[in-house]
């Protein structure tokens, strides 16, 4: 879902425009900014994908915005709307790819159907086949395989030697070892069907190569797959993280790199046919905890809240994080595969790869047998443990008394069957945790109604990114998260209506509305009668 933010100093033409484009069947996140300034801050905070915005405003003017758009959000479209012939400004605006102008004399039409145009736009940019045939080029490269050997030693626990500036001038590594690094996880998943491993493998390759394109305005990225198949990025903001205030021209780094990775989303599905979700870390780390954080993002992800599916996750980290201990990894190097399926949550391929290691068909004699089954076993019973699962699994005593069964057949089907109720566990899990996540949503939503209540708000309060936040919540509740905010307003609206001690226009600031002409207009909207009229009608 693209977002659309309106700037305008007037606050009639604001609102105005706001509510004609929110009556448009245009599938948008809609938000107001009434300064050049308060739009500035929300192009700190999250994605853009559409401003519709004044050419001329105190202060931070339009084009002065479309400086610092173009700076930090390329992908963005604009579109200036102004009641002046300022010829200068426009002929400056329109040789800008991506810009468009308009005259407010033309009138909503026109506007509505720029704003069709700007996500036509969007749409085609995000197909990208000239990139997906860049980097179908580049699959071979013998660079980009040896970067990701060379860091896969680190991420699985080998320590960083003390110097990096000669492994990454040798390996063309194009990153600083002398600064802090974000670490950011990609879930590849294909629902269609069942990828076979050179297509995964293909596609995952393709991934990475074409997030260099998104990440590479503002940060240099490595993009790598480790062992358990898995995406992993690391990235490191082109300028220093010291100052994210509004002064600074660029956006906050969490926010842009949050922005992009939805765009690396929408164009991996609509070009490659894979979903991709995401686990970010909310800061930079040290290269010496390079494993220990990757580790935590890894484990985190394991408590993802729902399906995941186009989820972008922020994982806060903590300074200083501690070194991974033994119980962090798997108890042995040839279940890893196992295990990381296990972790990830991929049943399908569990599964496939249990029955492969166990088939009856495969010539193993009884040593073998016994070192598979407790490998196996292990590989579950770790996972039991770390999760402190064994009051609803049961027989996790028996997994190492493999002598008890009658038959190395039913042994086996005792760990297939314990590993799907693991599943079901992580199933129910997802599911309880998306019930709870909505439940302290909505709970939130509730206690803060005169506050901002926008999307990207709340997703900052979950520490989802706001695409998946709405569509959780409408899978969750069965409605659009916007219907919610306009029904608790409206209701604790008419309770204060009903009371006799409060204006209209105060009872409007309580429930989220600075001008009483907008809150007005809503409620009117919602009920059919002003304020006053409901009052009026509640008296007698």
């Amino acid at each position: 879902m693209y977002r659309l933010l309106i700037v305008d100093d007037e606050e009639m033409i604001t609102d105005g425009l706001y509510e004609t484009l929110s009556g448009q069947d245009l599938g948008l996140d809609l938000y107001k900014a009434y300064s050049g300034r308060e739009a500035l801050a929300w192009l700190h905070r999250t994605r853009v994908d559409i401003v519709l915005s004044d050419l001329r405003m105190p202060g931070i003017d339009g084009m002065r915005l479309l400086s610092l758009i173009k700076t930090n959000w390329p992908h963005c479209r604009i579109i200036f709307l102004t009641g002046y012939s300022d010829f200068d400004s426009v002929y400056q605006a329109i040789q800008t790819p991506g810009v468009h102008y308009l005259l407010k004399s033309e009138g909503y039409p026109k506007v509505i159907s720029a704003v069709r145009q700007a996500i036509a736009e969007l749409d085609e940019s995000l197909r990208m086949a000239n990139l997906i045939q860049q980097s179908k080029e580049k699959l071979n490269t013998l660079e980009v395989l040896a970067r990701g050997n060379y860091f896969q030693h680190h991420l699985h626990g080998v320590r960083m030697p003390e110097s990096l500036d000669e492994d990454f001038r040798k390996l063309g590594i194009p990153l600083d070892p002398s600064l802090p690094v974000f670490v950011a996880l990609g879930d590849l998943s294909q629902d269609s069907q069942r990828p076979s491993y050179a297509n995964r493998q293909e596609a995952a390759l393709a991934v990475t190569l074409l997030a260099e394109t998104f990440l590479s305005v503002q940060t240099r990225s490595l993009g790598m797959i480790d062992r358990f198949g898995d995406l992993v990025w690391l990235i490191q903001p082109r300028r220093a993280l010291e100052d994210d205030s509004l002064t600074d021209d660029r956006a906050p780094t969490l926010p842009y790199l949050e922005g992009q990775f939805e765009l690396i989303q929408q164009a991996c599905t609509e070009n490659l046919d894979y979903s991709v979700a995401v686990s970010l870390g909310d800061r930079a780390c040290e290269w010496k905890t390079l494993s220990s954080v990757y580790e935590k993002i890894r484990r985190q992800r394991q408590l993802r809240i729902g399906d995941g599916a186009q989820l972008v996750q922020t994982v806060p980290l903590e300074s200083g994080e501690p070194s991974c201990t033994v119980k962090d990894r798997s108890p042995r190097e040839k279940s890893d595969a196992l295990t990381a399926l296990l972790d990830a949550g991929r049943r399908d391929d569990f599964f496939k790869l249990f029955d492969e290691m166990t088939s009856p068909d495969r010539e193993l004699g009884a040593p073998h047998l016994v070192e598979l089954y407790y490998t196996i076993a292990l590989v579950l019973l770790s996972y039991v443990n770390r999760w402190e699962l064994e009051d609803k699994v049961p027989g996790t005593a028996a997994f190492m008394r493999q002598e008890e069964h009658p038959s190395w057949a039913e042994a086996f089907a005792f760990l297939r069957t314990t590993a799907d109720r693991l599943f079901e566990l992580r199933r129910t899990g997802e599911r309880n945790r998306a019930a709870e996540a909505i439940g302290k949503v909505r709970a939130y939503i509730d206690e803060h109604l005169a506050e901002d209540l926008s999307l990207v708000r709340l997703a900052g309060y979950t520490h989802f990114n706001p695409s998946y936040l709405s569509r959780l919540f409408k899978q969750e509740c069965g409605f659009n998260l916007s219907e919610y905010i306009e029904a608790a307003r409206i209701e604790r609206a008419k309770t204060l209506l009903k009371q006799e001690e409060r204006k209209v226009s105060e009872i409007g600031v309580l429930v989220g509305y600075e001008a009483s002409q907008s809150f007005t207009r809503f409620f009117k909207k919602a009920t059919g009668v002003t304020p006053q009229d409901y009052r009026e009608a509640a008296r007698q």
